[in-house]
């Protein structure tokens, strides 16, 4: 008997570099995926380290690329922000946020140890109602464009060893253990309900 489906949230803090391309990279090898920030803002690299362009969820991703061609197109350009943000527009419309998300998912893949305290965070402060499980994952992956595509690549194979899973509850200790020996990433894990 086949598998289930599994549905994926992948989430890491702005919902702009990792989780985006996580979602493009899983989308294109057909999961059931959606990508989240956790972050209660949308930052971006600015034109000075301590000055982040700051933008909140309702921002569209096509608001913010003009935006920053505004600003500074030369800039935006050589930093690959604009390249990203046109990436992301032909996925979704806009950045999304976690805590603000009424769907429920089988597995959920944070991609920062903040980020995943975040969203425990969240669960915890949520009411059970169908006490329906939750897997959620941390697998750190750096923010930045290199380390986000390599990222995307491990994500999608740890999702697919969790798809392919015939008995996810009782072997996902087991799975997790030998996929961070393999990555060399450390891994977190709890179960959460909804």
């Amino acid at each position: 008997m086949p598998n289930k489906k599994l549905s994926f949230a992948v989430v890491c803090s702005s919902n702009m570099n990792r989780s985006m391309e996580a979602h493009r990279f899983m989308s294109k090898k057909g999961f059931d995926v959606q990508s989240f920030g956790s972050g209660n803002q949308v930052k971006l690299p600015g034109q000075a380290a301590d000055k982040p362009n700051i933008f909140s969820f309702e921002w569209r991703y096509e608001d913010i690329l003009n935006e920053l061609k505004r600003k500074d197109l030369h800039l935006y350009t050589q930093n690959g922000v604009l390249n990203m943000l046109d990436r992301n527009r032909r996925i979704k419309a806009r950045p999304q946020r976690f805590q603000d998300c009424p769907e429920k998912f089988d597995v959920v893949i944070t991609l920062e140890e903040r980020v995943y305290d975040q969203v425990m965070e969240d669960f915890n402060n949520r009411e059970s109602e169908m006490m329906q499980p939750v897997h959620i994952i941390n697998c750190d992956i750096q923010d930045n464009h290199e380390e986000a595509t390599i990222g995307a690549f491990v994500i999608c194979e740890l999702a697919k060893q969790v798809q392919d899973s015939t008995d996810l509850d009782n072997e996902i200790d087991e799975l997790l253990q030998e996929f961070e020996e393999k990555s060399k990433r450390r891994m977190l894990h709890s179960v959460q309900f909804y």
